[in-house]
């Protein structure tokens, strides 16, 4: 028979922590952690495996059943407890736990076993009825929700009609008028009554677990981590221990580094005579979990010595649960802890230097896409503002936006582009969506680990929790934050780094980067062999790009400075000239303003190269559509109305991006390139004089023929030569296209004969290569990803199958032809982690990407080398 159950307990454990992919990540811990004689609770785990079998033909598997039996005999010999006995009855808790960490996105069921008798043997065994009578309470509300499907409103109604808003817990005659309460709604929500059978509640519990990996919740947050969906989850089944049992019991959540700085220290909440699910829920106010060393010192000492033992065991800053019975204490879970992204890389960098993993190993350990959130605002320092209410710190950094009180509202107005702050009294896992679509969270209540502080730290968001001047009327759409009443679209501000929330904007700042940061990406930039350039258009973005560690700028797009308002007029005169005489008066205008931009981007770049591409937009672009504007500049240059309509006319084409633009301007009016080619050369000469190393390169976009690039180049080649006679300081320079044209990619061994470089430009490839209009595909894309067509959407990252093979054919045929040939990517793919991977493993000698991707390639670019062109490795700690 396939084994589908593994038992752990002290002097026998089936599996290790090598086993996730079978024990899921709760379940291999589990077992590592008995396998290390640590205090755990005795179980078993029930392969993933069986949800996959169970998925795919809706039943349970066989021998399940016999399997699961031996080890519920198993645990009742461990024990010495027996399921189902009415003296000295044996519960069970019955957890879900995927191989990749999914906090609170499946289903739980406590106090498993308990009914009308055994509740009182619970009762008589531990002398403490109230305590037996509040677990059954407990497992009724649990059961009801998560196997009946009752939904938990009911249940809190009771509750808070019985109890109030009273913290004391209920007394004994107030938890059987509840337990009676619940059995009716339970009753009268399924038309049964709660199962009094163990095995009954076992088994109906069982799937109830599997069945909850496919939950809504569960798969936006699979589809948001991208897990995949064929993985399943395990079932873990333990044996009970509470820290509810008396006052000399406790509940709580510790982390071996603080997982909002990284600094090495314990940090984590717990609570006194409590449930682990009081913590998450926040109904009380936990307390720091360094105040036990005042309180049971010696607990304190045995807990702090488990974690250092998990830490240097696993290698890793690990978020770990543990319950104290009566002064006993167990360790119920042991995980890599979710941090933020400023912790991640202070633990990463700090367990390098203290030798516990290598300088490879921190690196592999960084999310890339977390790196960017590092680059998050703050706000700037010395500013005086108001805060209205000061909550809990639970994720650095700030934001603003409207106030938004659910997650489907945070979603719709994130997708219209608007910025909002998701508030709420506390977030549960089916907020998961709108949270990953907020620039921040606020909650009244919670702690620095209920749900929204783990989540939000995940997903590297701002986040102020337990904000107790916080009150939320979910009906009127209103909050009252102290004597201020607001309602939802007013803006508040949010700092996560303080805990101080404020009505309105305060003036933020670009993040500096930390010290560990720098030195990370140090490190990155030894072992990466593809190098980091960045898309930049003017002297700001150059220095930006710079301090980001940029090597170089892969992209300057030329029109961006025509654009600008100075420039525009003078633009529109030279596409509205009447001959070539008149467009080279006006481009010897515009000749003076475009060298003395290249004349500040080289100083900036003082030493590395500068991609820079000729003109490639359409003309139509330029000019006015409105005709009040069509008017101004009519007036403006002492022409006819009627003649900038018939120049628009003329220029007006069916689809512009396919037409008259590119390399077909340069070639039809050489005088553009040569005034471009002429400032880029008059800028490096000068630059040269001061003393700055240069190293233009002059891209010529939209080439789809070998003539093209060869005419442009003599052009270019020209202008250098008059240059350089001219100033006396010549410079090397270099001359390539832009491959965005599926033809080039096919014909790149003709074109890289007359070509130093190649860069991608992956926009328009992908537009082309898929006769996707960039404009227009959203109208259908959506239900393409619905309908499982494509999943992942081929803008944001490389089609590695279609367009990547046109890639690797321009890369092998074009250094055929050109082995000298430097080959880089500058569309926004540049900054994608699986599109840089793909670069290193095709050979690629550069990436190009905007600024603030410049850390992420700098990260991947390493995390490639390092794991030699495999799938990237990804973090389960971030």
């Amino acid at each position: 028979m396939k084994k589908l159950v593994y038992r752990f307990c002290q002097g026998r454990t089936d599996g290790s922590a090598k086993m996730k992919d079978i024990l899921g990540g709760k379940g291999a811990n589990l077992a590592e952690m008995t396998r290390l004689g640590m205090p755990v609770p005795p179980g078993f785990t029930i392969a993933t495996t069986v949800c996959v079998y169970y998925m795919k033909h809706h039943r349970l598997p066989p021998g399940l059943k016999t399997q699961v039996s031996n080890g519920i005999a198993f645990l009742e010999k461990a024990t010495g407890k027996k399921f189902g006995d009415p003296e000295k009855p044996l519960l069970l808790s019955v957890r879900s736990g995927a191989r990749a960490s999914m906090p609170g996105m499946m289903d739980t069921v406590l106090n498993l076993g308990l009914n009308d008798i055994t509740v009182e043997g619970l009762a008589r065994l531990t002398k403490n009825r109230r305590f037996a009578l509040d677990a059954y309470r407990r497992l009724l509300e649990m059961f009801g929700d998560v196997v009946l499907k009752t939904g938990r409103e009911n249940f809190e109604a009771i509750i808070h009609r019985e109890q109030g808003t009273a913290p004391m817990p209920m007394d004994e005659e107030t938890l059987s008028r509840v337990i009676t309460a619940f059995k009716l709604v339970i009753r009268q929500s399924t038309g049964a009554d709660f199962p009094q059978d163990p095995y009954e509640q076992l088994w109906r519990a069982i799937i109830a677990v599997l069945e909850s990996w496919n939950n809504p919740r569960a798969q936006e947050y699979r589809k948001l981590y991208s897990i995949p969906d064929d993985w399943g989850t395990a079932v873990n089944i333990q044996a009970m221990v509470f820290g509810n049992a008396s006052e000399d019991s406790a509940t709580g959540v510790a982390f071996t580094r603080d997982p909002a700085t990284g600094e090495k220290k314990v940090y984590g909440e717990y609570l006194t005579n409590a449930q682990g699910e009081d913590i998450v829920a926040g109904i009380r106010t936990p307390l720091p979990v360094s105040s036990l060393a005042q309180t049971q010192p010696r607990i304190y000492q045995q807990l702090t010595k488990l974690l250092n033992r998990l830490e240097r065991h696993y290698r890793d800053m690990m978020d770990v649960e543990w319950t104290l019975e009566k002064g006993k204490l167990w360790i119920l879970q042991c995980r890599s802890g979710k941090r933020t992204p400023t912790a991640a890389v202070k633990i990463a960098v700090d367990m390098a230097k203290e030798r516990l993993i290598s300088r490879q190993d921190a690196i592999l350990r960084i999310e890339p896409e977390t790196v960017g959130v590092l680059l998050h605002k703050t706000i700037v320092p010395g500013v005086k503002y108001q805060a209205v209410a000061k909550g809990i710190a639970a994720s650095p950094g700030a934001a603003a936006g409207e106030i938004v009180l659910s997650a489907s509202r945070a979603r719709e107005l994130a997708e219209q582009g608007k910025e909002v702050i998701l508030v709420r009294h506390q977030t549960s896992a089916d907020d998961v969506a709108g949270m990953a679509k907020a620039e921040g969270i606020l909650t009244s209540a919670g702690g620095t680990t209920s749900h929204a502080a783990v989540v939000a730290r995940g997903m590297g968001k701002p986040a102020v929790v337990g904000c107790g001047a916080l009150q939320i009327d979910y009906e009127k759409g209103t909050v009252r934050i102290d004597s201020h009443e607001l309602k939802e679209g007013d803006i508040i501000t949010i700092d996560g780094s303080t805990g101080a929330v404020i009505i309105g904007t305060v003036p933020m700042q670009q993040p500096q980067l930390s010290e560990e940061f720098n030195t990370l990406l140090s490190w990155a930039d030894k072992m990466s062999r593809l190098r980091v350039r960045a898309n930049a258009d003017t002297p700001e973005d150059a220095a930006r790009a710079r301090q980001f560690g940029a090597q170089g700028i892969g992209l300057c797009r030329t029109e961006h400075m025509f654009f600008a308002p100075d420039r525009v007029g003078v633009m529109q005169e030279m596409i509205l000239a009447a001959d070539a005489l008149g467009r080279k008066q006006a481009l010897d205008r515009l000749l003076p303003m475009q060298r003395e931009d290249f004349v500040r981007i080289f100083r900036v770049m003082d030493g590395f190269p500068v991609t820079i591409r000729t003109l490639d937009p359409p003309l139509h672009e330029f000019l006015p559509k409105d005709p009040a504007r069509i008017a101004q500049l009519a007036d403006r240059l002492g022409i006819a109305v009627e003649q900038i309509q018939e120049k628009i006319r003329l220029l007006e084409e069916q689809n512009p991006m396919l037409g008259f633009r590119g390399c077909r301007l340069g070639i039809i009016h050489p005088e553009i390139t040569a005034m471009q080619a002429r400032a880029i050369f008059e800028a490096a000469s000068q630059v040269k004089g001061e003393g700055c190393r240069v190293h233009p390169e002059i891209m010529i976009p939209l080439v789809s023929d070998a003539e093209e690039l060869a005419r442009q180049r003599r052009l270019i080649e020209e202008t250098a030569a008059q240059v350089f006679a001219e100033t006396g300081l010549p410079v090397e320079f270099s001359v390539g296209t832009m491959i965005e044209v599926p033809r080039a990619a096919l014909l790149a061994q003709e074109i890289a004969r007359v070509a130093d470089f190649f860069s991608f430009g992956t926009n328009d490839l992908t537009q082309l290569t898929f006769a996707f209009s960039r404009d227009d595909y959203g109208k259908f894309f959506n239900e393409y990803q619905r309908l499982n067509i494509m999943k992942e959407n081929p803008f944001d990252t490389l089609d590695q199958k279609g367009v990547g093979t046109l890639l690797k054919i321009a890369v092998q045929n074009g250094r055929k032809a050109n082995p000298r040939l430097k080959v880089g990517i500058c569309g926004e793919h540049g900054g994608d982690p699986a599109t840089i991977q793909f670069c290193h493993k095709i050979g690629l000698d550069y990436v190009s990407c905007s600024p603030f991707r410049v850390p992420v390639a700098r990260l991947v670019a390493a995390q490639s080398a390092i794991s030699k062109g495999s799938k990237l490795p990804r973090s389960g700690s971030v």
